[in-house]
């Protein structure tokens, strides 16, 4: 006989478990996914502005109903950087009422990025407009004086960019800009307009604006949001004055703002962004340098492999085919231009 009597069996069975009934839980137990709505009734808006996680954008574009309204971004684009000029898809209340806000679900692909690094040496990029498809580079002739090198580093950035470069001078009464402008006479299609004596290029500029996205940059003190404010008067972008010691001008606009432009001949984007002193390459490909110098990119296929083709590089096919003339008159001046902006990266 069992050490074990019937009544002992009964008490061990009632801590058995296994024929216990457990209720299922159908939304505990379904597999999880990474699917998300597809928001279907999302709407494209334009992204004008960010504020403390707050997002203005424009709703209705060109339509009737064209209004802003505010929204934030949802939980699942936490990663995501969402800038000026994106084209955001858009749940939710964008009516633009008081106290209504809508949901960024999505970032529509962008045609173009102008990125920045903390510096040279920083490989994390920081993205300072999308879609923007010409840049302005603001420059005073002097008060402050002006700086070739940082003209160089915007150079850079919008070729990397593929974005197309245009140069305003202004105080140009003060001094004489020839010999600075002579330093960029070899890049391509830039474009390059001046002023002084109190005027702003504001027609010549505007005709380049119409049915273009135009980021301005440019340091600080050049004049920049006074001419932002003369292009959009709506804009009342705070301007600043310029050290007569330092010869620094003071950092006048804080963010980064998409602001329309209305011209005599058409409708276009005015981006603002906050005056820099300087301006990191640490994410660029120098490669993407030359390919905007299309006929020196041509000859540079003969070139050695590696070859930098800076002064010193040795059995350098471009600097062979400007030393024997086979470049034209503009020769030297575009291989001296291309041999500033790789240098910037030395």
């Amino acid at each position: 006989m069992s050490w074990l009597d019937a009544d002992d069996d009964d008490e061990l069975d009632a801590y058995d478990d296994s024929d216990i009934r457990i209720r299922p839980n159908p939304k505990a137990n379904r597999p999880r996914t990474k699917r998300r709505p597809a928001h279907a009734d999302a709407e494209i808006c334009r992204v004008l502005g960010v504020d403390r996680g707050r997002y203005t954008v424009l709703v209705g574009e060109d339509g009737p109903d064209e209004h802003t309204s505010l929204a934030v971004r949802a939980r699942e684009l936490r990663k995501q950087p969402i800038v000026t000029g994106d084209r955001a898809r858009v749940v939710g209340d964008a009516s633009g009422d008081e106290g209504t806000l809508g949901r960024i679900v999505g970032i529509e692909p962008r045609s173009t990025l102008l990125r920045r690094s903390a510096d040279d040496t920083d490989q994390v990029e920081r993205i300072v407009v999308a879609n923007a498809d010409q840049m302005v580079i603001v420059v005073a002739a002097a008060d402050p004086e002006p700086r070739p090198r940082l003209v160089d580093r915007y150079l850079i950035a919008a070729l990397d960019a593929g974005i197309h470069p245009l140069l305003v001078v202004t105080k140009t009464d003060l001094a004489d800009p020839t010999s600075f402008l002579a330093h960029f006479e070899g890049v391509d299609d830039l474009e390059v307009l001046t002023s002084g004596r109190g005027r702003m290029p504001v027609d010549e500029l505007g005709e380049k604006l119409v049915g273009r996205a135009s980021v301005f940059v440019g340091h600080s003190g050049v004049g920049k949001s006074t001419l932002v404010n003369a292009l959009v008067p709506t804009a009342a972008r705070a301007t600043g004055h310029v050290n007569e010691v330092t010869g620094r001008g003071r950092h006048t606009s804080s963010s980064t703002v998409s602001l329309r432009y209305v011209g005599a001949s058409g409708r276009g984007w005015v981006i603002d962004t906050p005056g820099v002193r300087s301006f990191g390459l640490g994410h660029i490909d120098p490669a993407n340098i030359l390919a905007a110098f299309t006929d020196l990119a041509v000859v540079a296929e003969d070139c050695p492999r590696g070859c930098t083709h800076l002064p010193d590089a040795p059995d350098c096919a471009i600097v062979e085919a400007v030393a024997e003339g086979r470049l034209g008159e503009r020769g030297a001046a575009r291989l001296d231009s291309l041999q500033r902006l790789l240098g910037t990266f030395g």
